[in-house]
């Protein structure tokens, strides 16, 4: 359960870090930074601690 519950907020802040616009319509460097670090960890306990398909 805990597993799903962090791949669902690791999601969102990947989501919001990865689209996210400052008012000049540029990106920030911090919000891709952690957005792209929040996606690893989505992706990683996704597939092996969830689905199982690596490790």
């Amino acid at each position: 359960m805990l597993d799903y519950i962090f791949v669902i907020i690791t999601g969102a802040v990947a989501y919001h870090g990865l689209t996210h616009r400052n008012e000049d319509g540029d990106n920030d460097i911090g919000h891709l930074l952690f957005g792209a670090i929040a996606l690893l960890f989505c992706i990683r306990v996704l597939f092996v601690d969830i689905l199982r398909l690596i490790g």
